[in-house]
Order: structure tokens, then sequence, then C-alpha cells
């Protein structure tokens, strides 16, 4: 007898939990946000800890906000395509300490990048000295002290750096490059790439780029702890 499978049937419990967390508040503000005046990124966004917005809570809620549809998208694709081999390794209560770890230490490198930017912007600025402080710094100061910060790409790009460390020689096919790419290869050419848009962020793109940086700083770290632990390594780790 023909029995017809659920779509999330074989999606691991923490993996389907945390698809279904963020395509509900993405449906939900999206319904809030056409029946009322109310942006809820305004609520559960990241700001920045100096701005009178920021409230604590905001350093979990923002993972689960997303700024528009191909941003909730791209995530959920990863975290459905890496995430899901990662957790049948490690099991779901290791894959969700290690997703908001690595969400966590996004928002903590991603925030003192904004400390140190706005610093620099704003020191030995007087009162007086207003009228010389250039438009584009004015923008820039602003937009650290009022924009909030939103996505899961933290802990995702924390999820791919797994994916990189525990299967360095699986070969990735990836979209637009015409041949297979080693995934160690991949995950080391990716974050070279954000440190790079990160430093030459003048103008601001707005991507958090050492956001995602912050992710696999803190994966890697992270995994290192874990990969000391007793026993042979083999069990951690899979080098294939």
């Amino acid at each position: 007898m023909y029995r017809k499978q659920n779509i999330l049937s074989n999606i691991p419990q923490a993996v389907k939990g945390l698809l279904i967390i963020n395509v509900a508040v993405f449906a939900v503000s999206f319904l809030i946000e056409s029946s009322s005046n109310v942006i809820v990124a305004r609520e559960i966004g990241l700001y920045f800890f100096k701005s009178e917005l920021f409230k604590p809570y905001q350093v979990i809620t923002h993972m689960f906000m997303h700024g528009g549809l191909m941003h909730l998208v791209f995530n959920m694709y990863a975290l459905w395509l890496f995430g899901q081999v990662i957790e049948r390794v490690w099991g779901a209560k290791k894959f969700l300490i290690y997703f908001f770890v690595t969400g966590l230490g996004a928002a903590v490198l991603h925030s003192l990048v904004q400390y140190f930017q706005y610093q620099a912007l704003v020191s030995g600025v007087s009162p007086e000295g207003l009228d010389m402080f250039s438009q584009i710094n004015l923008r820039t100061a602003e937009s650290i002290m009022f924009v909030p910060t939103v996505g899961a790409s933290g802990a995702v790009f924390g999820i791919l750096l797994a994916f990189g460390m525990l299967f360095p020689n699986v070969e990735l096919q990836l979209m637009f490059v015409p041949i297979p790419i080693k995934a160690k290869f991949f995950v080391i050419g990716y974050g070279a790439l954000e440190l790079l848009l990160g430093i030459n962020n003048a103008e601001g793109d707005n991507i958090a780029h050492f956001a995602h940086l912050g992710g696999m700083l803190f994966g890697f770290i992270l995994i290192k702890i874990w990969g000391k632990g007793k026993g042979p390594k083999s069990n951690f780790y899979t080098p294939y």
C-alpha cells in the first residue's frame, strides 16, 4: 500500500524545527506588517548595543527574522542542505548547541566591529564640529545606531564551516561553477571572500560580513574544543 510522505518527514528534528520557526516568523511578520504600521524587525532585529533601541533578547530573536524572501530562502536552503548532514553526525542536542553558539558568536563579532567603526566615526567630534562631519560618516553612524541586523546567516556560515571540517574532501557541485570543488576549499574561499568584502565595505552593501565570519570563527573554536574530548578523533571527524 502506498503511503504519501510528508515533505518534512525525512528531515531530522532540530533542522526541521528551525526551518518551521524561521518560516513561521517570516509569515507572521509579513501578515503583521501588511495589516498595520508595525515593523517587526524594529522589535526583534538586533540593534547595536549602544543604541537606545537595543534590548537583550534581540541577540536571540534576530536569528529568526529575515529581511526578505530571498534572504530567507537562501538561509533555509543552506540550513536544510548542510544542517541535516551535521545533525545526523552530532545528534539534535549537539547540533542546536552549535547553532546557537555560532549565531551568538556572529552577533558578538558583528557588534564588536560596529563598536570600533562607531568610535572611529564619532571620536573627537564636538557639537561645534558637527557641521564639518561629512554626510557619508553621518549616514554610516546613523546606520550603525538605528538599522537592525537580522537573519540566521551567522549560524548558517557556522554550519557551512562544520561541514567543511567534518567532510573536507566531499566534492560540491556549485551553481555557476562548471567543476566540482572540495568542501574544504569552498569554505576557505568563502571565508576569505567574506573577509575581503567586510574590510572593503566602506560604503556599506547592507550585508553583515563580519557576522558571517563570527559564525565561522566561533564554530571553528567550538569544533576544536569538542575535538579534544576523549576517544579517537575519527569519532568526531569524517574525513572523506
